[in-house]
């Protein structure tokens, strides 16, 4: 063995044989690891707050209590770490009930030499395991844990916010509407987390991404033999999210005769497989989202009007990043943060006249567009702030009286937001949207061409 510079974990041996307890440090220190000894439980406890200990081998009988029910001391405080026991000859009885105790496993002091490092080494990777596991269930916890983490405190967004707040509760079914990159998806994972099934599944579907076969399959199920290639059974993510909740994203790319299975789901909380005879209850709640005008979608005979009905009990509109520009300084922020955290570091901020530049864009792309852009941004920048150089060249070119950039004063520019919020609120329905305008669609398509809201 060969000593290494780089610490691999920390372990803490608790043995009151002095002999015993500095044999296993030579050998765990020569290996790499940094070693901590304690001759009883009392000076375990402290090393144990005072260092962050990754592995303990713990002998079963020591001079002030039992090494076997030490363990669940030690659990309580430090979930992650894991306890080998340390047994004498004859006494592996003990040991084999410290497993069910919470031990990870156990060595025999007299001929056990052999299983030390590999056994050390299985406790450490179960160890990390646990904690990457404890890092992304925290990372979703925080991501999703409520409606303040909806990044935003315009109006538009206040308004979505507040509405699904209210309706989160309920089992309602919600409706999501917006353009792609609007963050639906975020939505929805809140509306999930904040209601009382936020200990159930949460499964989500993009229903554009696959044929009506594998849609109807994906959803469905299906029974061997249903289809070429059925080989075995399978569970749909509607029996999968029994008792969660199911996300349909991009719902108004669902074929008609499946709009029809949904329904009735939705109507009375039962489904056939592909290929079966036998009707399957269940208990889930539906949020939907599309980008789609689905009033035009109906008229077009593309989307049933009573599944329609049946969804939109709770319509929640999320308005495009163009509308909500006060908001970008704040997302730009978040951004900047979440992709500096484990590259880029030399970056720590943003110019103002970056920042302006990111406000003055119309972002078709929205949300997932400003990411992109920033991620491009750092990739390129050199210096410790981002600047308008570091923009896609596009962005540094477009000038801001094009920008449809908004001024409180400027009369073009109010009448250019007022224009976005009418054709937000009938969802891009030109003919209505005149309507409220009270001008005429020729007007209204000369106005969307001057101000490029198209």
């Amino acid at each position: 063995m060969t000593v290494t510079n780089n610490i691999i974990a920390q372990v803490l041996i608790i043995e009151d044989e002095t002999d015993v307890r500095k044999l296993l440090k030579r050998v765990l220190s020569l290996e790499g690891f940094s070693v901590f000894e304690s001759e009883n439980l009392k000076a375990a406890i402290k090393v144990l707050e005072r260092e962050n200990i990754d592995v303990v081998l713990c002998d079963v009988k020591l001079p002030d209590g039992n090494g076997v029910e030490f363990i669940p001391k030690i659990k309580a405080v430090h979930p992650y770490v894991e306890v080998i026991m340390l047994t004498a000859y004859g006494n592996i009885p003990d040991s084999v009930q410290s497993i069910k105790n919470g031990a990870f496993d156990y060595l025999t002091k007299a001929n056990d030499n052999q299983r030390i490092l590999p056994l050390l080494y299985r406790a450490l990777e179960k160890v990390k395991l646990e904690k990457r596991i404890a890092q992304l269930e925290n990372e979703a916890a925080e991501r999703y844990a409520s409606f303040d983490a909806i990044i935003g405190s315009s109006f538009a967004v206040t308004q979505a916010k507040t509405l699904a707040r209210q309706a989160a509760p309920t089992d309602a079914p919600i409706l999501l509407l917006g353009e792609t990159g609007t963050g639906k998806e975020v939505f929805a994972q809140s509306i999930h987390t904040a209601s009382k099934r936020k200990t159930q599944t949460f499964l989500g579907l993009n229903c554009s991404a696959f044929s009506k076969e594998l849609l109807e399959s994906e959803l469905f199920g299906h029974r061997a033999g249903a289809f070429t290639g059925a080989a075995k059974d399978k569970k749909g993510l509607i029996e999968e999210a029994d008792g969660g909740t199911l996300f349909l994203d991009e719902i108004g790319e669902m074929p008609m005769d499946l709009q029809a299975k949904l329904l009735r789901v939705l109507e009375t909380s039962e489904f056939i497989k592909v290929g079966d005879t036998r009707q399957i209850r269940v208990n889930i709640r539906v949020i939907a989202a599309t980008n789609r005008n689905i009033q035009q979608e109906i008229s077009h005979g593309k989307f049933r009007e009573d599944l329609y009905y049946r969804l939109n009990l709770v319509t929640i509109n999320l308005p495009p990043l163009r509308d909500r520009q006060e908001d970008i300084p704040q997302l730009a922020d978040f951004f900047l943060k979440k992709l500096t955290k484990d590259a880029y570091q030399h970056v720590k901020g943003m110019t103002a006249a970056y920042i302006e530049k990111l406000k003055s864009n119309e972002w078709r792309g929205n949300i997932r567009e400003l990411r992109n852009v920033m991620e491009r941004s750092l990739i390129v920048c050199q210096t410790a702030e981002l600047n308008v150089d570091n923009l896609p060249v596009e962005m540094q070119q477009r000038s801001v009286v094009h920008d449809g950039a908004i001024s409180a004063f400027d009369l073009a520019s109010v009448e250019r937001l007022h224009i976005q919020r009418v054709l937000h609120y009938t969802r891009q329905n030109k003919t209505q949207a005149a309507k409220l305008l009270n001008i005429s669609q020729a007007t209204l398509y000369r106005k969307i061409d001057e101000y490029r809201l198209g």
